[in-house]
């Protein structure tokens, strides 16, 4: 069934101020059982983690909650998540720990596709230890990685290959699975950086063949925090830098101080809500073996909810794209790879991209423009700095649409 977007908008407290939100990619809005569960996790009896007092349970739980709803997003053990403040300083902190394992000489492979948080982290690290950056190059024509150009850039000596699931600026889903098998038949290690992609499709780390993945559950509904997610093996070889007496077990040896309780309540509680967008999935449909009416896993639930969620942004995006084409070549769309997220980026002919950001926010529209920390991209493609990028998120509906046009229509 099609999330009934109606239902779905009343969750949004923000939404009544009535503005139209297309800046999906750089954080959603909230739905009230997110914060709600901040709330809660605050205003109830709340002490450091451990077992005795009911505040010390609270907070336990908080902990459990927050890695089994990650491991039921992303697909893997609960000994494989990792809590952080962003994917930016996760990816930091990891790019440091991976690095001391780098000798002069060992390579690593970046893509040109990426979200500056994916790349800089690296090319610094890798200068540190003396290391060489080799680089997955973007057609031009088609705003796709040049598969050839990472073949080439692979060798022997490649330690790290880190790539973008999905371009926050293009959309464009790079082929990851192809990425990560030839990085493993080369002996690297794979760090995938999932921010845009986890807010759109369903995430199964292990088959993305991802050694390592951030996301960051502001991109999808939660608060702001970031998430690691890995096999716990590999987990297992890295040794960060740490206090003496802090946990040597993964995953918290990678947490550094006191967690914040609330914030993993309310990330948790996004899982949920995403996981109840399509509420026709209250049972299985009987699997062999199954008992009739057995309730459906939350990762079951996931899965109906986010290909429903894809439905329903997919046909928005055709709704803007067909509108911005009736705008002829006033508009150009940059935004043109064969698979991609619903996120369209543009500039206009003789405007400034910033000047249709100011007509649209006094229509009531937020539609940011910028580069959005896509240098690399930017700069290969010669990309206009400042461009117009449009993000979908699953509150948006025909009638942000009809107001997004309308707002260009007028600004050209």
């Amino acid at each position: 069934m099609a999330i009934d977007v109606v239902a779905l908008r009343a969750h949004f407290p923000s939404l009544a101020h009535g503005l139209a939100f297309f800046d999906g990619p750089g954080g959603t809005q909230t739905p009230t059982p997110v914060a709600e569960a901040v709330i809660r996790t605050m205003t109830a009896p709340l002490s450091n983690r451990g077992q005795v007092s009911a505040s010390e349970r609270n907070a336990e739980e908080a902990v459990a909650g927050f890695r089994a709803a990650y491991a039921d997003l992303l697909g893997v053990p609960e000994t494989g998540v990792v809590h952080g403040r962003s994917a930016t300083q996760l990816t930091y902190d990891f790019s440091r720990t991976l690095a001391t394992g780098w000798r002069p000489g060992d390579e690593i492979v970046l893509s040109r596709l990426d979200h500056d948080a994916n790349v800089r982290p690296w090319v610094q690290a890798a200068e540190r230890a003396g290391v060489v950056v080799r680089w997955i190059e973007i057609d031009a024509g088609t705003a796709e990685l040049d598969l050839g150009s990472y073949e080439r850039a692979l060798s022997p000596r490649t330690r790290l290959v880190a790539v973008t699931a999905a371009s926050n600026v293009l959309g464009t889903l790079p082929p990851v699975r192809r990425i990560a098998d030839l990085a493993h038949e080369a002996g690297a290690l794979v760090f995938v950086d999932g921010v845009h992609y986890a807010a759109h499709h369903l995430v199964d780390v292990p088959a993305l063949g991802a050694d390592l993945f951030v996301c960051s559950p502001y991109k999808f509904l939660g608060p702001h925090c970031g998430v690691l997610a890995g096999s716990p093996d590999v987990l297992d070889t890295l040794v960060p830098d740490k206090l003496l007496p802090s946990p040597d077990t993964v995953p918290e040896r990678f947490e550094f101080g006191t967690l914040p309780y609330e914030i993993l309540a309310g990330a948790s509680a996004a899982v949920d809500f995403l996981a109840a967008l399509d509420p026709d999935e209250r049972e299985r449909p009987g699997a062999p073996g199954d008992t009739p009416g057995t309730p459906a896993t939350r990762r079951e639930r996931l899965a109906r909810s986010l290909r429903s969620l894809h439905e329903h942004e997919n046909a928005v995006r055709a709704r803007v794209e067909e509108g911005l084409r009736a705008l002829g070549d006033a508009v150009t769309v940059h935004s043109r790879a064969k698979d991609r997220t619903p996120t369209v980026l543009m500039s206009f002919a003789g405007r400034d991209a910033r000047e249709a950001q100011a007509h649209l926010a006094a229509r009531g529209v937020v539609a940011p423009a910028g580069s959005f920390y896509a240098y690399e991209a930017f700069t290969m493609l010669e990309l206009a700095d400042p461009a117009l990028r449009v993000g979908i998120a699953p509150y948006n509906d025909t009638g942000d649409v009809d107001r997004l046009l309308d707002g260009l229509g007028s600004f050209l």
